[in-house]
């Protein structure tokens, strides 16, 4: 991101165009695809003090904002996991977060998103370690503190695979899945 964050947004926008079926996992964060502008603001802006990267966090928010048209389009479909802890860590101020989680809750039921949340106390049968996407069973994208991994031979998409399908099954979707965003936005202590 020596050149900012924006150049990868708008990377990412492309690379969603092109891809029809997505499973995603994350573990500690509301997923890009997802995210409110205000949200994705807050946490572009913690990534660039961090990484201490040029300061386009508006430019970058705009080009995140636009990967969500892909939201709308038919013949795509976003299987998203979301481990609970990634509804309660405040990343942004309280109203933010609010207004994060309203929008989590406006996209169950969408045609084009299955949006599942691993609650706490889940029997787990794999260890939820970090997050991933998998582009239309041919490659997975998995993002650290300092890079981006890609993986697209036969034995890692199985094995990033069976992690996700794993994930899934302990996923909550549907009305348990808002009942938790539901207790993740009465935590906020806002009305």
């Amino acid at each position: 991101m020596a050149a900012g964050q924006r150049p990868v947004q708008d990377r990412y926008v492309v690379e969603y165009q092109r891809t029809a079926t997505m499973r995603g996992y994350e573990a500690t964060v509301i997923p890009g695809l997802f995210q409110t502008a205000d949200y994705a603001r807050a946490l572009m802006g913690h990534n660039a003090e961090v990484m201490q990267t040029p300061r386009d966090t508006d430019e970058a928010v705009r080009a995140r904002m636009r990967r969500q048209e892909v939201l709308y389009q038919a013949g795509k479909l976003f299987r998203v996991t979301v481990w609970e802890g990634a509804l309660h860590a405040l990343i942004c101020p309280r109203e933010v977060m609010a207004g994060q989680l309203d929008r989590l809750v406006g996209l169950i039921g969408m045609s084009t998103v299955e949006l599942g949340i691993v609650p706490f106390g889940a029997r787990l049968k794999v260890i939820p370690k970090h997050g991933f996407w998998i582009f239309d069973e041919k490659r997975v994208i998995v993002e650290t503190i300092n890079t981006e991994l890609q993986f697209d031979s036969p034995d890692d998409l199985a094995l990033y695979g069976r992690a996700w399908d794993r994930l899934n099954e302990a996923a909550a979707y549907g009305p348990q899945a808002r009942i938790l965003i539901g207790r993740a936005r009465s935590s906020l202590g806002l009305s």
